[in-house]
């Protein structure tokens, strides 16, 4: 894999990473309900669904490159809309074709790190695409808060467009196809039914839900609770940067031996019960210090769960099905953001207490991933 697709994996996180700090704000801004605003951060994940389980397939049937050139183009356009929003309903439309038009990034990106490297090493391989997310992580949160604070948030969308612009040069000279035209004549739609009847291709989706459901609910919640503490959109931009620093220390220092060394559901599991019980505190915590000592906790369960999940639906897929395992995979993923900042909102109006819904969700997961994986074994 190629330094250029670090840099892209980096860009394509960066967009979430970025927008995590100031979307709730945002909405709230121009008028929008708790409940409004959790459908304006809900609604990209939804429609980034659609575009990971169709696109999941067209990455298969033209290959990664083309499907990556299309998304980075398409976003990089919606990018530029975002500062003319004018009402809530102007930003869920937005936010709508933002979602649809990105949905085939990241399964054309994790295709093509899964075709370039060799079963043994793909463990580290998805540590390193994790410490690309690490990267967006410290940058996108620091950069979008501080932005937002000083009331740039326009410069933040411009920014992101720029930066996909650039992405799209770089696919088109540096980016070589991974998979051949000769073996893209194998491809077809009936491929979808053995992966989604796959148990560890569910475990892995089960698992990208979980972790899906507990970002989506920073992104909505997270903003919320640091408002509670009297601070500001550069704190929750700080706060989300902790993780990342962790987590990227993680993938990147000697540590990374774990994913070779140790079983990838193991390692999920473990990862989902550490940032339930940190939802779990969040809910209660009222002082900064306490809530950046959380955050560091997450940014250790986020490192387990990342790569082996990655890993795992790397290994069950093949080249010819492999765009539709992560387009199936990246469909989890989405629906556990939008769950997440959702089921968040809801909790909020009734109970004041918006990360309850994604702890429970996560710690249940769990659970039901080690009584799966106990049968595979018996």
């Amino acid at each position: 894999m190629t330094k250029v697709l670090y840099f892209i994996i980096v860009v394509s996180f960066l967009d979430t990473f970025i927008q995590l700090p100031i979307i709730t704000p945002y909405a709230l801004d121009l008028g929008a309900s708790h409940f409004m605003a959790g459908a304006i951060v809900a609604v990209y994940s939804l429609t980034n669904m659609v575009g990971n389980i169709f696109g999941g397939h067209l990455i298969d049937l033209f290959g990664r490159k083309k499907l990556l050139l299309i998304g980075m183009l398409s976003a990089a356009v919606i990018l530029f809309f975002y500062p003319f929003a004018q009402t809530p309903e102007h930003l869920f439309l937005i936010r709508l074709l933002h979602g649809l038009a990105g949905g085939v990034l990241i399964p054309a990106a994790f295709a093509y790190v899964g075709d370039k490297t060799r079963k043994g090493s793909r463990g580290k391989s998805m540590a390193l695409t994790g410490a690309c997310i690490g990267i967006a992580a410290i940058i996108g949160p620091a950069v979008g808060g501080i932005m937002a604070a000083r009331a740039q948030i326009d410069y933040v969308f411009w920014l992101v467009a720029v930066l996909f612009l650039i992405s799209s040069l770089l696919i088109v000279y540096f980016v070589e196809e991974s998979f051949t035209s000769k073996e893209r004549n194998k491809v077809a739609m009936g491929d979808f039914i053995p992966l989604l009847k796959h148990p560890l291709l569910i475990q892995a989706s089960l698992a990208a839900f979980g972790l899906m459901v507990s970002n989506g609910t920073l992104a909505f919640a997270l903003p919320l609770k640091v408002q509670e503490m009297g601070l500001d959109s550069a704190t929750t931009g700080m706060l989300l940067t902790t993780f990342g620093v962790i987590a990227i220390i993680i993938f990147l220092s000697p540590t990374n031996a774990i994913y070779e060394k140790i079983s990838p559901i193991y390692l999920v599991i473990t990862g989902l019960t550490i940032i339930g019980l940190v939802h779990l505190s969040l809910n209660f915590t009222a002082i900064p210090w306490v809530s950046f000592l959380l955050m560091m906790i997450y940014g250790v369960g986020f490192a387990l769960v990342f790569p082996s999940m990655n890993q795992i639906v790397s290994e069950v897929s093949t080249m010819v099905d492999r765009g539709k395992a992560y387009g199936i995979f990246y469909a989890f993923f989405s629906l556990g953001s939008v769950a997440g900042s959702s089921l968040s909102g809801a909790t909020t109006e009734v109970f004041g207490l918006p990360f309850t819904s994604s702890a429970t969700i996560m710690l249940g997961i769990s659970v039901i991933l080690f009584v799966m994986s106990g049968r595979r074994r018996v």
